[in-house]
């Protein structure tokens, strides 16, 4: 499998063209991204996305081949790495935060609205996997997102603090964060961050649950393997957690409304739940669209399974 820098996990359409940007969020961490545009774009103001996800991933996999779809389409989209992740800065690497990954998605939207290009009161935003929930969580904020999609969404802090369907007890919630804790003391005495358990094995024993095959089959292989994608490599800070314990991200996810989402989830996923839930909690108007047959991976890179003309059409409506 390739290992350049310049590897990306989908073909470029010959409709559009990529370029790399950057752009600096709220807290000074430069964030890369790569702004696709159509070609037949001529010199008329475009709507607007900005994409990111999966959590652990980079822009090459999943969010760059939705950016390049959606170019087609007739929108200018920017892919981003998130902040600690890829090609962004910040320091330490490998780390991720409920707050500053939901402010890359609005300075995502600060680079996209003073470009000449590009109308800024037509700008809005996708979020695959985790990023499904940081992104439903700056639109909530954000007012200058006019509409949000969350495709095979996760709620990052629901499953961190909870467990998978909200298993975990008041008891293991209390010894884990206890061993947070002692964590945070080895980490001060060595001055160097510990990294958590590699988050995709290179090779399957064969007795995994289905879900951790079906990342295997995509991160670790040529599907959609990426050097720099933490979930094909690497692994997160083992205190990453810390502050996903106790800041449930879609409190305010009513308040997107009167604003439009649209929340797409797999059939079979493991993931549903996540999706289902959050369509519940959600206002009007919004909908929701379950993809028969589909794992919660399908929706990464699968263009038999990913709505695009859904897509499409829910972002020209609603960026008019």
């Amino acid at each position: 499998m390739s290992t350049t820098k310049e590897h990306y996990t989908f073909q470029l359409s010959d409709k559009v063209s990529r370029k790399k940007v950057s752009f600096k969020n709220r807290y000074g961490i430069i964030l890369s991204g790569d702004l696709y545009l159509p070609k037949n774009a001529g010199n008329e103001k475009l709507p607007a996305l900005a994409i990111s996800g999966p959590f652990g991933a980079v822009k090459e996999q999943s969010s760059g081949l939705y950016a390049n779809e959606m170019a087609q389409r007739g929108f200018a989209v920017i892919a981003f790495d998130p902040s600690y992740t890829g090609q962004s800065g910040g320091e330490p690497r490998n780390l991720a935060s409920p707050e500053i990954n939901t402010e890359d998605f609005s300075a995502a939207v600060d680079f996209l609205g003073i470009q000449k290009n590009i109308d800024r009161n037509k700008i809005g935003i996708i979020g695959i996997c985790g990023f499904g929930g940081f992104a439903l969580n700056a639109a909530a904020v954000d007012k200058r997102v006019k509409v949000v999609a969350a495709s095979t969404m996760y709620d990052m802090t629901r499953v961190m603090s909870k467990g998978y369907n909200d298993v975990v007890t008041p008891e293991q919630r209390t010894q884990t964060l206890e061993q947070l804790g002692e964590q945070r003391w080895k980490d001060a005495e060595s001055g160097s961050f510990a990294s958590g358990p590699l988050l995709n094995a290179e090779k399957l024993k064969g007795d995994e649950p289905q879900f951790v095959k079906e990342y295997h089959d995509y991160y670790r292989t040529e599907r959609g393997f990426h050097e720099r994608s933490l979930n094909s490599t690497g692994a997160w800070n083992a205190t990453n957690p810390i502050s996903f314990m106790n800041m449930p991200i879609l409190t305010y996810i009513k308040e997107i409304s009167p604003r439009p989402v649209l929340i797409i989830a797999g059939e079979n996923a493991h993931s549903r739940y996540f999706s289902e839930d959050a369509f519940k909690a959600a206002a009007e108007p919004k909908e929701l669209i379950i993809v028969p047959d589909a794992v919660h991976t399908d929706l990464y890179d699968k263009l038999d399974k990913i709505p695009f003309g859904k897509l499409d059409n829910f972002f020209k409506t609603h960026l008019n």
